[in-house]
């Protein structure tokens, strides 16, 4: 019998492209998968049930791809510190693979799980597969990490990209013995999102599992990437993968999704859509610039980045958050957008932008009240690029140019001019004229006539009001 490994599943939740079960199967035949249910992670108070249900149902693919190769996924749940090392010694295993992690508490966990495992005399091995390019690949010429995206971006495009690992295939059966000695170790039968606790009977915004991802994939990049840097813009129009979720778990991986736009690219016959690409494969970066920093500055999920951020006074009235978080503000765009949230667990991202400069910028409230609100809703919720654009918007992160204020009005005439998106979500509003709409220029009654409220701040004051207090903190901060 060839060496027994266990591959430890997380936000890789596939079989094809995955660096580290790749490496296993290079290895050995007899690979089985495992996947732990962390009450670290499932009993924080910002995990969304629409993300739940997505990761169970990713859950239920990847077994059925483990059993079509002839092996199996074992589910565990408790802690992974106790419960890897025990399955590992229940099976006898020669090593644990897996792919790591760039959040602060992933980093921890592994060392954690590797320093108990190697005690157990099991090898393990670790790889880097959620991203193109290591943090470590891309940094200054002076050896420091990139904190503005441009340079980050010219440095990373210029460095060759892997090609997609081989899928996993036939496997060593998982003979019955090993399967009782799981569950002795404490395997279990897949729950449910409600067995979990989590209920969520909306529609997701994409089916889980890798066949579902790679099919989303291929519309994409058969359609819609070709116009995305202009429909990218206007959310009433479907001109973004919506490939966000699968990212964020892995049922997808990431050289499969750069193979397929360097594949668009080799048949674009303009330099219009050849650009149109490139601004897609630049959102890919962006994602690894967030992830990169990230690693680097782990206490960037704590508080801002920027120091005159970091005690500024926000008014933080909790009716007015109340209000934001149900769409109540009395501005169209930005209650369309927290209803799409909330009623579909996704949000485009144009209007992530909007409603979080709104929060920060009008209703002066801490970014992190509404960075945790959306880790609450988002079937996407991912802790590099949430905090990252939060920060953004909030004039606290990495942005050579950081004070932006979006105003609300001019957002919705630029980038929904028909009042298209407004109307899905704020279905109250729909027989009113599209001017009324985009410009928030309401009457009383008609706001009266569709029970909706008047705008809760000014915008106008509200602005001059954080810019105040934001130069203000840039001279405190300046003379401490």
């Amino acid at each position: 019998m060839t060496d027994l490994i266990i591959f430890w599943h997380r936000r890789d939740l596939r079989t094809v492209d995955n660096l580290g079960l790749a490496a296993a199967r290079d290895r050995s035949a007899h690979i089985v998968g495992v996947f732990c249910l962390d009450p670290a992670i499932l009993d924080r108070d910002d995990v969304a049930p629409a993300r739940v249900t997505y990761l169970i149902g990713s859950l239920q693919a990847l077994q059925e791809s483990y059993a079509r190769a002839g092996s199996q996924l074992i589910i565990l749940q408790g802690s992974p510190l106790d419960r890897i090392p025990a399955l590992a010694t229940a099976l006898q295993a020669t090593a644990v693979y897996f792919n790591r992690d760039v959040e602060p508490y992933g980093r921890q966990r592994d060392r954690d799980v590797a320093d108990a495992l190697r005690q157990a005399g099991i090898e393990v091995q670790a790889f880097w597969d959620q991203l193109l390019h290591a943090p470590q690949q891309i940094v200054t010429s002076s050896g420091q990490p990139y904190t503005v995206y441009t340079p980050f971006w010219r440095n990373w495009r210029s460095q060759p990209k892997r090609d997609p690992a081989p899928a996993l295939t036939t496997l060593a059966e998982f003979t019955e013995t090993e399967a009782d000695a799981a569950v002795a170790a404490g395997g279990i039968a897949l729950p449910t999102a409600n067995d979990l606790g989590f209920h969520w009977e909306n529609e997701l915004p994409i089916a889980p599992g890798t066949e579902a991802a790679q099919a989303r994939l291929e519309e994409f990049c058969s359609r819609a990437i070709t116009e995305y840097r202009e429909q990218r813009n206007f959310p009433a129009v479907a001109g973004t993968s919506q490939l966000s979720a699968a990212l964020k778990f892995g049922t997808i991986g990431i050289r499969t999704v750069w193979a397929a736009t360097e594949a668009a690219l080799a048949k674009s016959r303009s330099d219009d859509t050849r650009q149109q690409i490139q601004t897609w494969q630049q959102e890919l970066a962006w994602r690894e610039f967030y992830q990169h920093a990230m690693y680097f500055f782990p206490q960037l999920a704590e508080g801002a980045y920027r120091p005159a951020l970091q005690q500024f006074p926000w008014d933080n009235r909790e009716d007015h958050f109340q209000a934001w978080c149900e769409g109540k503000t009395g501005y169209p765009i930005v209650d369309a957008a927290m209803r799409q949230l909330n009623e579909f667990a996704w949000m485009h991202n144009r209007c992530r932008m909007i409603v979080a400069s709104f929060l920060t910028k009008d209703l002066l409230i801490d970014f992190r009240w509404g960075e945790k609100y959306f880790m609450q809703r988002l079937v996407d919720g991912d802790l590099s690029a949430n905090n990252g654009g939060w920060q953004w918007s909030a004039s606290s992160g990495m942005d050579p140019k950081p004070l932006r204020i979006f105003n609300p009005a001019s957002q919705a005439q630029k980038f929904d001019p028909d009042g298209e998106y407004i109307r899905q979500w704020l279905p109250e509003l729909r027989s009113l004229d599209t001017e009324a709409l985009v410009t928030g220029k309401i009457s009383q009654d008609e706001r009266d006539r569709c029970g909706y409220p008047e705008p809760i701040v000014d915008h106008k004051k509200q602005q001059a009001v954080f810019k105040q207090r934001y130069q203000q903190q840039k001279l405190v901060q300046a003379e401490s």
